[in-house]
């Protein structure tokens, strides 16, 4: 134990070791800064780089680099060495307050949305004194902030930092007309849990798909899938185990707070979940815990698969939100207490953010929104691509008795008999948990569970953070000119639960009378990403991002723009890596198959005139499908030459419902194809190999 806590943040400049190293005036105005979001002065700047350089290099740092968030989904980084010459043709160790607080990367090859040319290379990062340095493969990484040279984000953290203070702001109004005047800030906080796959390397070697767009496009189902429910929970095995153990003590010493560890579901498919943290840190780890699960992975053999859907027929990978808001205090907004019907602040917490997702339902799918997830959503694995909320009995009966003026007589918490008299009796909770929901209240906090394995948590948290920001605001704007507060909370509550209560479902999502029900409620049923994207500008969005200055006009149609293009530019790349795959290696396969039936039938006939055999059938079974596939193949490719260009929805709902279509009917006829085919001509590796061949 004493190893592990001395492990647990040795490689992040935190606030014990800048307690330690730095003047105790200047501590003060880095804790003021994070705290209240004080602005440093240069000077301040300087100490805080000295010691950082110097603890760095004490713990084997060469290079700094200011890490952030591009619009690419993944993290970037530029290195530059701490050493200056001197006078004396001889080197000393330096680092500025001004490299700490800004640097220069070229902004021009990053996704940009059309805010700069190609020929303005000029971007800024901007020191994040918010999240903690930390050391990575023997280089200080500074998290940071991204803009371009006319200041506007060109990334995913900046709208993040924006939105917390948005919330910070309306949230802090609340608490004060509760009475709470000790609380200095109020932050959300979010846990996200991380799905993945581990397969043996050797094997994605040869899986050309896997290689160039992490899922495979093409694989007959195996003999064995998820059926038995004997994976999941299951005993983790060795190898697994020693991967999870290397990737735990690589995040713990960057302060990652990686907490639980199991099998999932579909065969090979893992997950890991962290204890919560502020939501712009929590993005930050997540980040990096990505990263770092490939890198151990190559290490033991193995590569680690965050895509969506990387195989079909068995459960894809999401990665469940789990947000709530806190005061700096230590009060969790989102905590019913022991008596929640008389719990008046969290009721209205609760309501804002029911209102939140019910009219920002659109903003919520659009940010679970992307090639790989529409593989996943709505196909009994995850939630469906309809938004609601699940509350459970308890709360909801709560709601309902506000909303008529009734009397909520409380549940008394029972205790769970098991019939096993050893086993001692614990509490039952007073409602279930319900995995169908997109977004369900479990505790003290709510789990949005829509968002994407491989996708940036940030998105879906700039939308939270804003949508609620703006309903505490109209709360606040109503609360706080009011004679009778009591009476004015108490009708506040009851109108906002009668005219919302439709994004409330505590039922089966994946039943398809749900589909039918929310549809009759108005819900929007948004099924793959060209069907939400124009959504993200409409009036009320774009009204709601600029008021609460989290994102302005310019910045949303280039992040409408960013979206767009990364879905088309996806399917294009799985087109065209089918289309090689096919061409390549399965044809050819297949015709080598076909040949050596033939001569087996040849032979035979030679040697037994009379007998029949399984050749024929089967040599005429893969000749129809190979002269399918050939045909489904060129039409894929002619698709891909008369793809629209120049409006990008046009171009991305063509691609949905022509090249996407086409490539699903190639599909089938190579599977088919592979279910019949010879293993040891087969050119890719079967998905039994693939999903049960670590051991």
């Amino acid at each position: 134990m004493e190893q592990i806590t001395e492990l647990f943040g040795s490689k992040v400049f935190n606030d014990a070791v800048m307690k330690a190293r730095l003047p105790k005036e200047t501590y003060k105005q880095v804790k003021k800064a994070v705290d209240e979001g004080e602005r440093l002065d240069i000077a301040t700047a300087n100490v805080v780089a000295n010691a950082m350089k110097d603890w760095a290099v004490e713990n084997g740092a060469t290079h700094f680099t200011h890490w952030f968030q591009p619009m690419t989904g993944i993290t970037a980084e530029k290195h530059d060495s701490f050493i200056s010459p001197t006078s004396e043709g001889a080197i000393i160790m330096e680092f500025s307050g001004k490299e700490l607080v800004r640097g220069e990367p070229d902004a021009s090859s990053f996704p940009s949305g059309g805010l700069r040319a190609t020929f303005e290379a000029r971007g800024y990062t901007a020191w994040d004194p918010t999240s903690y340095a930390f050391i990575k493969d023997g280089v200080l990484c500074i998290p940071t902030a991204f803009c371009s040279y006319g200041g506007e984000a060109l990334d995913k953290k900046t709208p993040l930092l924006r939105s917390m203070q948005a919330i910070n702001k309306q949230a802090l109004r609340i608490i004060r007309l509760f009475g709470n005047t000790t609380a200095k800030s109020v932050k959300t906080t979010v846990g996200p849990e991380q799905e993945y796959f581990l397969i043996p390397k050797a094997l994605y070697d040869k899986r050309k798909d896997l290689i160039f767009t992490g899922r495979t496009l093409f694989g007959a189902k195996a003999p064995k899938g998820q059926e038995l429910e004997d994976h999941y929970f299951g005993a983790i095995k060795p190898k697994v185990q020693e991967f999870m153990k290397t990737l735990n003590d690589e995040l713990w010493k960057l302060g990652i707070l990686a907490k639980t560890e199991h099998n999932e579901v579909a065969p090979a498919q893992h997950e890991l979940a962290p204890i919560f943290t502020t939501t712009n840190i929590a993005t930050d780890h997540n980040q990096l815990t990505m990263e770092i699960m490939q890198k151990v992975a190559k290490k033991y053999d193995m590569v680690c698969l965050l895509h969506e859907k990387p195989f079909a027929g068995v459960n894809g990978s999401g990665k469940h939100n789990n947000w709530s808001i806190s005061t700096d205090t230590g009060i969790n907004l989102l905590e019913p207490g022991e008596t929640p019907y008389d719990n008046a602040q969290f009721l209205l917490f609760l309501t804002a953010v029911i209102k939140a997702v019910d009219e920002y339902q659109d903003l919520l799918r659009i940010s679970a929104s992307s090639a790989g997830n529409d593989h996943r959503l709505g196909a009994n694995e995850a939630p469906p691509a309809v938004v609601s909320m699940f509350l459970g009995d308890e709360l909801t009966e709560i709601l309902e008795a506000i909303e008529k003026d009734g009397k909520y007589v409380g549940k008394e918490k029972t205790l769970m008999k098991v019939g096993v008299h050893v086993i001692p009796k614990f509490p039952k909770d007073t409602t279930d948990r319900n995995r169908t929901s997109p977004f369900a209240f479990t505790g003290n906090k709510f789990e949005f569970r829509m968002v994407g394995s491989s996708m940036s948590i940030a998105e879906a948290n700039i939308i939270l953070n804003t949508a609620v920001a703006e309903e505490l605001k109209q709360f606040a704007d109503a609360l706080e000119g009011a004679k009778d507060f009591t009476s004015a909370l108490h009708d506040l509550i009851k109108k906002t639960i009668t005219e919302h209560k439709r994004i409330i479902f505590n039922g089966n999502g994946y039943n398809d009378e749900w589909i039918a029900e929310a549809e009759k409620r108005g819900l929007l049923n948004l099924k793959s990403t060209p069907d939400c994207l124009p959504y993200f500008l409409h009036e009320k969005n774009v009204k709601l991002f600029t008021e609460h200055k989290v994102l302005s006009e310019t910045e949303m149609k280039a992040r409408y723009e960013i979206m767009l293009e990364n879905y088309i530019k996806t399917i294009n790349i799985e087109a065209l890596t089918m289309i090689d795959m096919v061409n390549k290696d399965i044809l050819p396969a297949i015709s080598k198959y076909i040949s050596e039936l033939s001569e087996t039938v040849k032979i035979r006939s030679e040697v037994m005139p009379n007998a029949v055999g399984f050749e024929k059938g089967r040599i005429e079974k893969l000749s129809a499908l190979s002269l399918s596939i050939a045909d489904k193949v060129e039409t894929l490719e002619q698709l891909l030459a008369d793809k629209p260009e120049g409006d990008s929805l046009t171009e991305a709902k063509f691609v949905r419902e022509k090249i996407f279509e086409q490539m699903t009917l190639l599909r089938a006829d190579v599977d088919s194809a592979e279910s019949i085919t010879a293993s040891s001509v087969w050119p890719y590796p079967s998905y039994g190999e693939l999903l049960f061949g670590v051991r």
